[in-house]
């Protein structure tokens, strides 16, 4: 006989919010504490509505499906948050995993549910009602609200843990007499069968179940007696596991021990080409190489190199191999030679083939990526950088330098056709202050002097008006910077040289605002 252990995450929303926010670092505070109200909404036909609450807010009268005009009325100190599928998605999926240390076999059952199957593993935690004890309190130590519930199906177990009420204590005694005793809504039908069944006076399990079958299928459909059978055990449905896919993991052993450098490279490149056979399969591509190399007397030397992009290239690879053997202070001792040599891809990304473009860009790009990854190699992977755009409007923090073999190159924002950059290639950090003569007080410069040298300025062009972070007023402003309103003028001088000044803020803000180049134009 089968057994299947079902999770159910009641506030799984709003858990994994409040559960990123107390791991992320980054933030001052989080959005709400443990035992505020928290709701996450979602737009529904045009209308905000709860989406999820916590059972805090669940437990002051708010409801999914709730309008969230309606809930700010009942409850003014609601704390809400938008909803966010994709992410409450991935988190289940990371808590299916978690949950491959208890069973193989473990199925997702969206929107916040889990099913593994305990059949033959339950002993080695006490029985079932250890192997659910376990469970539920590895789900409290991440912080996650759980209930579980054991059945013979996996439709039955899941019906128990939403509807019925033995939640934490494994197994039941009576499972078919609590099966019974749940609402028609744990057969999981669609609404106009379930309304039906509720219009028939047929309101618990057992009401159907003591039906004929014939009448049940003739009068609200084949499906109502599936169902039925799964949730009574008398018919059992396969469930959907996720797979765990086959670690790129290849290896080479060998009678006697090798250690020519030659010997130790054909090797190497074989197990190349068998990882690339293997990604070819799977449409990847491998970022990140290891390669460990097992010595007769217990000693080991592990090597390992990354890519910009993914590949699946041997001669690549093994080229960026010689340049990390190349740059090892302490040069590779094979001693009496290797007895077994290993590849691991852990890193590997989704590569498809492709067809190079008419004007070869493709094979630039894939030049550049490949002297990146030498460099990186070479020299480390945090001493060639690239900047990537950063969402903020403030100048100076709009890009951020970034490992290059870390991050693909990001695309920029590009003027339009005709038009001068908006932006100049070089900032000074800090701005450098300077003297300006303007005609009027919020006028723009009409000469300026920088570095001891006067500058007419002959065209302009402006203001672009930056305001500053009013959130950051208070703490951690950006030193001389913060608090006050920039306006930056694109000027020329009579040599055609072109600066980037602004003057940090209005007279309204303060009554003598200094001017400062923040860049030059090329």
């Amino acid at each position: 006989m089968k057994r299947y252990l079902a999770l159910w995450f009641p506030f799984l929303s709003t858990d994994r919010l409040r559960i990123e926010q107390e791991n992320d670092t980054l933030l001052d505070a989080p959005l709400a504490m443990p035992d505020a109200p928290l709701a996450m909404v979602a737009k529904v036909r045009g209308a905000l509505r709860l989406g999820a609450v916590n059972g805090t807010a669940r437990d002051r009268g708010m409801a999914v499906g709730m309008a969230l005009a309606d809930a700010r009325a009942v409850l003014p100190d609601l704390i809400v948050a938008e909803m966010d599928e994709e992410a409450d998605a991935h988190w289940l999926m990371r808590l299916a995993w978690r949950c491959g240390a208890w069973s193989p076999h473990v199925m997702v059952t969206p929107p916040d549910g889990l099913v593994m199957e305990s059949t033959g593993v339950d002993h080695l935690f006490g029985g079932e009602a250890g192997l659910a004890a376990q469970v539920e309190d590895a789900m409290a130590d991440i912080g996650m609200m759980t209930r579980v519930a054991m059945a013979t199906t996996s439709e039955a177990a899941q019906a128990l843990v939403r509807y019925g009420v033995h939640y934490g204590q494994g197994p039941v005694a009576d499972e078919g007499r609590a099966i019974r005793a749940l609402p028609t809504d744990a057969l999981g039908l669609e609404y106009e069968a379930a309304l039906a069944l509720s219009r028939a006076g047929l309101k618990t399990v057992g009401d159907v179940a003591g039906r004929s079958m014939a009448a049940i299928a003739a009068r609200f459909g084949e499906q109502t007696v599936t169902a039925l059978r799964r949730l009574l055990g008398e018919e059992q449905a396969p469930i959907a596991p996720i797979l765990r896919p086959r670690p790129l993991r290849f290896e080479q052993r060998f009678p006697e021990p090798i250690g020519l450098q030659s010997s130790i490279a054909a090797c190497f490149l074989d197990l190349m080409h068998q990882a690339a056979g293997e990604m070819a399969q799977r449409d990847l591509g491998g970022r990140r190489f290891a390669l460990t190399l097992f010595r007769s007397d217990g000693a080991r030397h592990r090597l390992m190199i990354e890519t910009g992009l993914p590949t699946r290239d041997p001669a690549l690879v093994l080229r960026l191999f010689d340049e990390r053997i190349a740059t090892l202070a302490d040069p590779l001792d094979p001693g009496f030679g290797y007895d077994r040599i290993t590849l691991l891809v852990p890193l590997a990304e989704p590569l498809l083939a492709s067809q190079n473009a008419l004007d070869g860009e493709e094979k630039q790009e894939a030049a550049l990526a490949e002297l990146i990854d030498r460099l990186s190699t070479r020299l480390g992977p945090q001493a060639l950088r690239r900047l990537v755009p950063q969402d903020s409007h403030m100048p100076e923090q709009a890009q951020c330098a970034v490992a290059a073999i870390h991050h693909p190159p990001a695309p920029w924002p590009a003027p339009a056709q005709g038009e001068p950059p908006l932006r100049p290639l070089f900032l000074f950090d800090p701005p450098q202050q300077v003297d300006v003569i303007a005609e009027v007080p919020d006028g723009p410069p009409h000469r300026f002097r920088w570095r001891s040298t006067l500058y007419e300025v002959r065209r302009f062009e402006g203001p672009e008006r930056i305001a500053a972070q009013w959130w950051r007023r208070k703490e951690g402003e950006i030193p001389g910077m913060g608090g006050l309103t920039r306006d930056y003028y694109r000027v020329e001088d009579r040599h055609g040289r072109r600066y980037w000044i602004f003057r940090h803020g209005l007279y309204e803000e303060k009554p003598d605002p200094h001017w400062y180049m923040h860049g030059l134009f090329a």
